[in-house]
C-alpha cells in the first residue's frame, strides 16, 4: 500500500497525464458476475490479452485497482526496444540455441503489434521510430559493440549501426558518450496515450472494464469449486475458465508466491519546458530516444512538443530521491550542459517490477490461472506480446508461452525483511563498476 500512494502522488505530476487525451471512466465491480476470462490489471499486458481473447470470440473481465494505465504502462520513459533487459543470455544458457532465437522472434514481433495497434485503432501516441544505445566508459562499449556483432552474427539482425564517438556526437549533441549503436526498428511513443487507445479499443471490442476494482483473492477452480475460478474484490466476484494476473509488483498481496520473484524498483522522470523545433532538433537530430548501458542508466527523449523527457536516478530502496526536479536535473545538465537556461515542468516517477536476472517471469500458479510479470523496465513493447502469448496459451496454443514459462527465476535473497537491505548493498557494487 505505501508503494501504492508513493506511485499515486508522484503520478500526479506526470507530464503524461498533463497531455493524456480524454479517456471514459469505467464503474467498479459490483455483484458476482460470471466469464470466460477474467483479467487482473489495466495495463498493456492485460488489455493486450483482452483484445487478442475478444478476438477470439471469448467474453472478457479486465479489473484495474486504480485505472487503467496508472502503472507502469502508462508513466514509463516511453521507449520501445526490441530485446530483453536480460539480453539473450539466460535463454541461451538455460533453454537453448532455438529457443533464444524464437524469444528473439517475439521481441521484434512485439514492435510489429505495436505498430499495428496504432494504425487498426487510430491511437494518437506520437510513434517515433529510432532508438540509440550510448556508452560512457570504453570498457562499456567495447561490451556494446561485442554484443551488436553478436546479434548481427549470430541473429542476423540488420537493423543496427554502429557509431563510434565522433560519428555519435553527430546524432546526439553531447560529448558524455564515447560510442553507440542506432537501432532503425525500435522507437519510442507517448505510453500513457498509448495505453488508453487501447482501453478504447477494448472496449469497443466487448471488453467489461472496471476499474477501481483491487482484487482481494484469487482461488483456481480447483480450490474454488463450481468448475470455475474465483476472483474476488471488496465489491463483489468474478467466475471465469481461465484467470490471468497481469498486475506486476501490484499482486503480491494476492500470490505471495510471485512476489517472492520480483522486486520493486523506482524509476523517475522529468519533462522540460519546450525547447522549440529548431533547438531540440539539434540536441537529437535523429529523434531517437537515448539510453546508455550503465548498470544504473539514464534515458531520454524529445517529446513530440519538443521538451526533453530525461530518466533515471534508481532507486532500489523504496524510497523516492529528494527534491526530484533538481536532483534529476543535475543528471539531465551532466549530459546536456547547454540546457542550463531551461526550466523543469514536470517530475514524476514510480515503481517497475525486476527479476533476479532481468528475464520476463511468465507461467501459472494453477492450469487455469496464469502470471505476466518481471518485465524489468524494458516492457513497453513486450508486455503487448506477452499478452498476446498469454490469449493463446488460454485458447490451448501454449509452445510460445511455454518457452517462457520454462525459464528458471530464483526468489531474491533475504525474505520479506532483508531482501530490500540486501539489494541496495548489492547495487553499491554496480554503481561502483559503472564508474570503470
Amino acid at each position: 500500500m505505501r508503494l501504492q500512494q508513493q506511485a499515486q502522488e508522484l503520478n500526479a505530476r506526470s507530464y503524461y497525464v498533463a497531455t493524456a487525451h480524454p479517456a471514459p471512466t469505467h464503474a467498479p465491480l459490483r455483484g458476482d458476475i460470471r466469464a470466460d476470462v477474467c483479467i487482473v490489471g489495466g495495463g498493456l499486458a492485460g488489455l493486450s490479452a483482452a483484445l487478442d481473447l475478444r478476438a477470439r470470440g471469448m467474453d472478457v473481465v479486465l479489473l484495474e485497482a486504480m485505472h487503467v494505465g496508472w502503472g507502469a504502462s502508462g508513466r514509463n520513459g516511453g521507449q520501445a526496444l526490441v530485446g530483453y533487459s536480460s539480453e539473450l543470455e539466460p535463454f541461451e544458457r538455460q533453454l537453448g540455441r532455438d529457443a533464444a532465437h524464437t524469444a528473439w522472434d517475439v521481441s521484434l514481433q512485439a514492435i510489429d503489434l505495436m505498430k499495428e495497434r496504432i494504425a487498426a485503432h487510430d491511437i494518437a501516441c506520437d510513434w517515433m521510430p529510432g532508438a540509440m544505445t550510448v556508452a560512457v566508459t570504453p570498457r562499456k562499449r567495447d561490451g556494446l559493440k561485442h554484443w551488436v556483432e553478436h546479434m548481427q552474427r549470430e541473429y542476423g539482425y540488420t537493423h543496427m549501426r554502429w557509431m563510434d564517438k565522433d560519428a555519435l556526437e553527430r546524432e546526439v549533441q553531447s560529448r558524455r558518450y564515447v560510442g553507440g549503436l542506432l537501432d532503425e526498428y525500435s522507437g519510442h511513443v507517448h505510453p500513457l496515450n498509448y495505453t488508453l487507445g487501447l482501453a478504447r479499443a477494448a472496449a469497443a471490442a466487448g471488453v467489461r472494464l472496471h476499474e477501481g476494482s483491487e482484487v482481494r483473492q484469487v482461488l483456481p477452480a480447483a480450490q474454488a469449486g463450481g468448475g470455475r475460478a474465483l476472483v474476488r474484490t471488496n465489491a463483489g466476484t468474478v467466475r471465469a475458465t481461465h484467470v490471468l494476473l497481469a498486475g506486476n509488483m501490484h499482486l503480491g498481496p494476492v500470490e505471495p508466491r510471485l512476489a517472492q520473484r520480483i522486486m520493486p524498483v523506482g524509476t523517475y522522470i522529468i519533462a522540460t519546458e519546450p525547447l522549440g523545433r529548431e533547438r531540440a532538433n539539434a540536441l537529437i537530430p535523429s529523434r531517437a530516444c537515448i539510453s546508455d548501458n550503465q548498470f544504473v542508466l539514464d534515458y531520454y527523449r524529445l517529446s513530440a512538443d519538443d521538451r526533453m523527457l530525461f530518466g533515471g536516478r534508481v532507486s532500489y530502496s523504496t524510497l523516492s530521491p529528494r527534491d526530484l526536479a533538481a536532483s534529476m536535473r543535475r543528471d539531465m545538465l551532466r549530459v546536456f550542459p547547454q540546457l542550463g537556461d531551461v526550466q523543469v515542468t514536470h517530475a514524476w516517477g514510480g515503481f517497475v517490477d525486476i527479476t533476479m536476472n532481468r528475464a520476463p517471469d511468465f507461467g501459472r500458479i494453477a492450469p487455469d490461472v496464469l502470471y505476466l510479470q518481471g518485465f524489468s523496465g524494458h516492457g513497453l513493447a513486450l508486455t503487448g506480446m506477452a499478452g498476446r502469448l498469454a490469449a493463446e496459451a488460454i485458447a490451448g496454443q501454449a509452445e510460445r508461452f511455454d518457452l517462457f514459462s520454462r525459464l528458471q527465476h530464483r526468489a531474491f535473497p533475504g525474505g520479506d525483511a532483508l531482501r530490500t537491505p540486501a539489494l541496495v548493498l548489492g547495487m553499491l557494487w554496480y554503481r561502483l563498476r559503472d564508474l570503470f
